[in-house]
């Protein structure tokens, strides 16, 4: 009988670690090839993992609630074979970080004396990758970067474990004042002649009101929208656009579509078709900001926001929705919505987005001034389309008409999209759906 290790795989580029949210089999179970035996979140979503072997569960390594970096083993499965001992790759890095507070050491990858976290690395180390819970956990205690990069770091390439830091934290305590906590955004800062204070707002609580704690989802949506908000200047340029012959024609469509592909005929896919367009005559829009370098995309990406049944909102990404006609689009975008809502998207899937959509207009209402998704420069918000007394231009002089016009609210990052740029890219949008071809077929 061989024994082969099930290592935590890869969901997506800059995912470094999952945290094990259950187990759906239990040690002793069969399990089968491909078949999914664990639950586990990244910072993007959560996700079942499958069995890379065919045998039996016999051990799990990973306790539900553990966060285990990419590549770490996370059960042994026991095959048919000759071999005795687990099939391996050599690991040099720390266990697994756990959430409770293990006493237990970590393993140290460089061979240097095991670090109780209490002192500093001789030199600070710049540059080094903080996962979103150490950094969350920095921020809470008021570490400053320039503190954090001189703790001492027991994992993979040096990086600080959530078990290094809580350890340094120990030990810090003992000998030094912790710093005032870093403040959020404040809504009402003091100001007192030339000087702005800022601090945490207040909140009184009566009796009769429910306190409601925020779901894991919610707390990442809360602290990236506000990590956008610090990130890039926005700026959101608003348009009308006239998509009177887009409402006739999808109604004339719709039953066609239905019928043959299974699926609503919806104006989202018409929608990023002309974003697409929009890109392409634009490019500079399709770029991400690493530093003070503009990294021009090749691909065109683009990730529509999908409101969940929970409240929360995600967005997974057509991905190349440039190389998609029309009914490609419309297929594409009804099968990533209905798999959000039933919580089956891939890692993969909501990730490499070069622009984003949000569909404001399904609350009804007529425009918005949308956030970023970061490293995006770009995100467009589509209003509800309305009918509406308009001008009208014929042969024979203006007229007065009723119109289905929407607005669009192009937000962009100040930093590398100035306003004629993002003005023009939005204007461009609005063009394309006024020109929609009424003799297009599906």
């Amino acid at each position: 009988m061989a024994l082969v290790e099930l290592l935590m795989p890869k969901m997506g580029e800059s995912i470094m670690e999952a945290t094990v949210l259950s187990w759906m089999k239990k040690e002793g179970d069969t399990i089968e090839q491909d078949e999914s035996i664990l639950e586990v979140a990244t910072d993007k979503v959560d996700t079942e993992v499958p069995s890379t072997h065919a045998g039996v569960l016999k051990e799990i390594l990973a306790k539900d609630g553990e966060v285990v970096e990419v590549g770490k083993p996370i059960a042994i499965i026991a095959t048919e074979g000759d071999e005795e001992e687990p099939v391996t790759t050599p690991v040099a890095e720390p266990v697994a970080v756990t959430n409770d507070h293990s006493t237990s050491e970590p393993v140290v990858s460089n061979g240097q004396a095991k670090s109780n976290g209490a002192a500093h690395s001789s030199e600070p180390v710049p540059g080094r990758f903080y996962s979103p819970l150490v950094k969350n956990i920095a921020k809470q205690e008021g570490i400053p970067m320039a503190e954090l990069e001189t703790v001492p770091g027991s994992g993979k390439e040096g990086r600080v474990t959530k078990k290094d830091i809580l350890s340094y934290l120990e030990h810090r305590s003992d000998t030094t004042p912790s710093p005032a906590p870093v403040q959020e955004e404040v809504a009402h800062p003091v100001v007192s002649g030339a000087r702005r204070i800022t601090g945490k707002v207040s909140v009184s609580i009566n009796g009769g009101d429910e306190i409601i704690e925020m779901d894991r989802m919610r707390k990442m949506i809360a602290e990236r929208m506000v990590d956008s908000k610090r990130t890039a200047p926005h700026v959101t340029s608003f348009v009308e656009a006239d998509v009177t012959d887009i409402v006739f024609w999808r109604n004339r469509n719709k039953t066609i579509f239905k019928q043959r592909e299974g699926g609503n005929l919806t104006f989202t896919p018409i929608f990023i078709e002309s974003v697409v367009k929009a890109i392409k005559d634009y490019p500079m829009i399709n770029v991400q900001v690493d530093g003070d370098k503009i990294i021009k995309k090749k691909d065109i990406n683009i990730g529509m926001a999908v409101a969940l049944p929970s409240g929360n909102l995600i967005v997974p990404v057509i991905r190349n929705a440039d190389q998609l006609n029309l009914v490609g689009l419309a297929n594409k975008v009804n099968d990533l919505a209905k798999r959000a809502r039933d919580n089956k998207l891939t890692p993969e899937e909501l990730t490499g987005g070069t622009f984003t959509i949000s569909n404001v207009g399904s609350f009804g209402n007529v425009m918005g001034t949308p956030i970023i998704v970061q490293p995006q420069v770009g995100i467009l918000a589509l209003g509800a389309i309305v009918k509406k007394p308009s001008v009208i231009e014929t042969p024979y002089g203006d007229t007065i008409g009723i119109r289905h016009k929407m607005f669009l609210s192009h937000s962009y990052d100040h930093r590398v999209v100035d306003g004629s740029l993002g003005g023009m890219v939005v204007r461009r949008v609005a063009d394309y759906l006024e020109k929609f071809d009424m003799n297009s077929g599906i």
